[in-house]
This record gives structure tokens, C-alpha cells and sequence, in this order.
């Protein structure tokens, strides 16, 4: 008390006047600051993907048609070969000498034929004369045809022998990689019948089949979509399918269509299909996995943004529009499968809508925001729908 007595008078009326002047207001926090773009226009077509297996278009399992003893083999396991050419030689002496046998017994059989063809052409002058009975003409017109049946029959013998002697020498009845070799030299080999033994397998490269399984709701939509002309039927048009195996980025070996089974396997509720794919590098191999794709609707224009621009509210997926008043504004939207990167919006937005495309996290409904406006990059965008679906 005794300071503010010292104080002097105008010093005084300076505190009181600074303990009376109000405080200077809060400025508010800025706004949050958002990027908000248009949706992409484009016609796209969704692709549907499924798990399938390459297999070969032919598959040989090479069994020897005679038996006898294998006497060499005439490729390198796992190679290349070209139908005809020769994989396995099965010893031919005795089919060659059964051959020469039964060329002699031909020729013997001619000799034979050629003689009573003489003998009855001089009966048919005798009877004429009356020098010789009309029965000892039939007997001789016998023995020519017994004569002419007994060629035919030695003639059959001679081209079974020539075909055994044949069938000794293995070829390739297909183009393809060969597998290794089952017996080796030396061994007795079993042909010519249901338990021949197996030499060798050998499957075709290019073309190769890719085999997969299309579950019930598939095959219904696709018939649906035939039915309705919105695409065409898988068995009369080639269906463009793509395949990507384990180890590649995307669908990079293109085919078609050509296969579709009559029926649904009851035990799985799904139906066999199968595409060709032309294989000229040979990098499918049968037995393989794949990833496998084919055209899941007819082409339609529809609206595409980033995924990342869509909330989930707790069954409901949303997405925030800025209005001209720069105020967050909320659509409930329905989506479709991911094109090109971008999601599909099938209904909720506007071509001529902001989307807030980053920074949906800081937004609420109703708040005011600071939006910067960006296109989004095409190229996400495929105009052709080249891209795997994803499933919303």
C-alpha cells in the first residue's frame, strides 16, 4: 500500500486503464486443406479371374507295338523332337527273318497262282475239243481261285511281317519335348497289347491349353449377359482370355475361348473351360498353375476414382464431395470391381462432382475445407479395361 502511494499520479491511471482493456481474440485454426477431383469418365469391361492348370494339346506315352529286346535309344531325355523322328530301336532279326519268310511264301503262293492260271486257260481249249471232261475243267477253275486266295492270304502274312520289322524302329507320332527315357538298353520290352511297356512320354508345347473352373454364379451371369446381347456366346464367338502365371505381373500370354464343358460337376457346383494360347518361347509348361482371365461383362461407361478416396461406414461405403461453398458434402456410393487402378463407381457420384481424393481422414460431413484441385492421372485409367478385377 505504501508502493502505490509512491507511485506517481499518471502512472497510476495508466495500470487501471491497461487492467481494464480486453484481451485480443483467438484467430480461428485454418482450414483443413484437401486435394478433391473429378471422376474419370471411361467405357471399360470387367474381367473376371480365375485359378486354372496349362496343360498340353496333345500328350503321348510312347509303348513299343512288337516286343523283343531294346537295342538302342536314339534321343537325349528332355529334348525337343519332331514327330518321326526315331526314338527307340527294338532288335529286328526276327521280325526281319519272319519277313523273309513270308516274302518267300508270297512269291511261292504267285508261282503257284500263275501255273494253275495256265492250266486252266489250256482246259478251256481241251473241253472245246472235247479232249478233256467238263469236270476236269471245274476241278482246275478250283485250283486257279484256291490258287488266288492263297496270294491273297500270303500277301496278308508278308504285309503283317513288313510291319513288324517296321514297328521295331520307335518314332515320335507327335512334335514335342520328350521326357527321359523309362528303360534302357538290353531289356525285354512287351508290345502289342494293353500292358506294353511304357518307353517315354511326350506331350505338344505350342499350342498349349490353359484349363480352369467357372463356379455356378459365373456361368449364370455369363448366360445372362449372352441371353441379354450384352456380350457374345463363349461357344459360337473366340472369347478373348488372357494368362499370367505365378512369377509374371499381369495377364501377358493372350488366346481365346475354345473349350466350355456340357455340364456342372455336381460334387463342385462348377464347370470346366479352356483357352488356347499360342506358346512360340515355350514358356508354358504343362502341369503349371495360372492366374486366368476372361471378359466378365460387355463394354460400359461408367465413373472411376482412387480407391483411397473411399470411407467404409461400418456396411456402407461413402465418399466426400466438396460443394461450391467448399463445404464436405456425403455420398453414399455403390462400388464396382478396380479398372486400370481406379475403382468403379456404379451410382452415388456426379461426373461434374469434387471428390476429395486425399486427406478424407480430416473431413468430416458439413465442415469447411480448403480444396486443391487435381486431375486424375489417366493412364490409371484403362479406356480398354486391360486390368485384373478386384472384387469390392
Amino acid at each position: 500500500m505504501n508502493s502505490l502511494k509512491q507511485l506517481p499520479v499518471a502512472g497510476l491511471v495508466l495500470l487501471l486503464a491497461a487492467c481494464q482493456q480486453p484481451q485480443a481474440a483467438t484467430p480461428p485454426p485454418p482450414l483443413p486443406q484437401v486435394t478433391v477431383s473429378q471422376p474419370v469418365a471411361r467405357e471399360v469391361v470387367e474381367w473376371d479371374e480365375f485359378t486354372g492348370r496349362i496343360e498340353a494339346v496333345d500328350s503321348v506315352e510312347i509303348r513299343a507295338r512288337v516286343s523283343g529286346y531294346l537295342q538302342s535309344v536314339h534321343f537325349t531325355d528332355g529334348a525337343i523332337v519332331e514327330k518321326g523322328a526315331l526314338l527307340f530301336v527294338i532288335d529286328p532279326r526276327p521280325y526281319q527273318a519272319e519277313l523273309d519268310r513270308a516274302k518267300a511264301a508270297l512269291e511261292q503262293a504267285m508261282a503257284r497262282y500263275e501255273r494253275t492260271q495256265k492250266d486252266l486257260a489250256r482246259a478251256q481249249q481241251l473241253v472245246r475239243s472235247r479232249a478233256i471232261s467238263q469236270e476236269e475243267l471245274d476241278t482246275r477253275s478250283a485250283d486257279r481261285r484256291e490258287a488266288e486266295e492263297s496270294v491273297q492270304a500270303a500277301r496278308a502274312a508278308f504285309e503283317a511281317a513288313r510291319l513288324n520289322v517296321e514297328f521295331t524302329e520307335v518314332k515320335a507320332p507327335i512334335s514335342g519335348r520328350i521326357s527321359r527315357q523309362l528303360v534302357t538298353e538290353g531289356n525285354l520290352i512287351n508290345g502289342g497289347t494293353a500292358q506294353a511297356t511304357l518307353l517315354t512320354t511326350i506331350v505338344s508345347l505350342d499350342p498349349i491349353y490353359g484349363y480352369f473352373e467357372v463356379d455356378e454364379r459365373s456361368y449364370l451371369k455369363y448366360t445372362r449377359l449372352w441371353r441379354n446381347g450384352t456380350r457374345p456366346g463363349s461357344r459360337g464367338v473366340k472369347i478373348p482370355v488372357t494368362l499370367g502365371l505365378a512369377n509374371e505381373t499381369g495377364f501377358p500370354h493372350q488366346g481365346h475361348l475354345d473349350f466350355i464343358d456340357n455340364r456342372l460337376d455336381p460334387n463342385t457346383g462348377t464347370m470346366t473351360g479352356r483357352a488356347i494360347f499360342p506358346n512360340p518361347n515355350l514358356p508354358l509348361v504343362p502341369g503349371l498353375f495360372a492366374r486366368i482371365r476372361l471378359p466378365g461383362s460387355g463394354r460400359y461407361g461408367t465413373l472411376l476414382i482412387p480407391d483411397e478416396a473411399i470411407g467404409t461406414d461400418q456396411t456402407q461405403r461413402f465418399a466426400f464431395v466438396v460443394n461450391d461453398q467448399n463445404t464436405v458434402e456425403y455420398r453414399r456410393v455403390e462400388l464396382g470391381p478396380i479398372i486400370g487402378g481406379l475403382r468403379v463407381i456404379r451410382d452415388g457420384l456426379k461426373p461434374e462432382e469434387w471428390v476429395i481424393v486425399n486427406g478424407v481422414q480430416r473431413v468430416r460431413a458439413g465442415a469447411m475445407v480448403d480444396p486443391r484441385k487435381q486431375a486424375i492421372l489417366h493412364d490409371r485409367a484403362l479406356s480398354t479395361s486391360v486390368a485384373a478385377v478386384a472384387k469390392p
